[in-house]
């Protein structure tokens, strides 16, 4: 049975509002699925801002109501994408739309490509397990948006500000694994940021 009405129009947002099972969206589009530790390479070098980073969050935390999404993007998540940018020089597109099929379309929270490396952040005010079905859509369309580039994974992550989860699509074998690992800001701060600069400089 199908999940999605054949020639119906769906946006990322819609499916995330139908709370549909992440791997039951995955083999709706031929795509496998599994959850498994994701164990995600770090980068190495020197970062001169984290300490900062994560002391600027801490020191804003006990005075902002993070009840909203746009709180959590603006004290939690910009911080964290400004920083990215200065050490990996890349370019940020924010609400940026794509549409693939009727199927797949919608917009990107953040999308951030550095040449051939692509990332993708999507964010919620919470329900996570929701939010990477939400992002597993986004990921199978930017499988397809990006045919001709040939970098072989597509890395994305889901977060409230507070958390972050990763999800990672290999291209060659059309599957996508759930990483069962969570990150916390800002106490995971500086993992997670290796994590994030790496996927775009590697």
């Amino acid at each position: 049975m199908k999940l999605l009405e054949p020639g119906g129009s769906y946006t990322f947002s819609k499916i995330f509002e139908l709370k549909l099972i992440a791997e039951e969206l995955a083999a709706e589009f031929g795509y496998t699925f599994a959850r498994k530790r994701l164990n995600l390479p770090q980068y190495l070098g020197e970062l001169d801002r984290i300490n900062d980073l994560q002391n600027r969050i801490e020191e804003a935390l006990p005075y902002v109501n993070l009840s909203t999404e746009t709180a959590r993007r603006e004290i939690l998540i910009s911080p964290i994408i400004l920083d990215l940018i200065h050490y990996t020089k890349a370019e940020v597109r924010i609400e940026y739309p794509i549409k693939v099929t009727e199927q797949l379309q919608g917009y990107l929270d953040y999308f951030l490509q550095k040449q051939h490396q692509l990332l993708i952040i999507e964010a919620k005010k919470g329900d996570l397990d929701f939010g990477f079905t939400q992002l597993t859509a986004q990921l199978i369309a930017l499988d397809q948006w990006e045919a001709e580039n040939p970098v072989n994974y597509l890395l994305g992550a889901v977060t409230t500000g507070k958390i972050w989860e990763f999800g990672l699509l290999n291209r060659q074998t059309k599957h996508i694994d759930q990483g069962l690992d969570s990150y916390r800001v800002p106490d995971d701060v500086e993992t997670l940021m290796r994590i994030l600069v790496h996927a775009l400089l590697n």
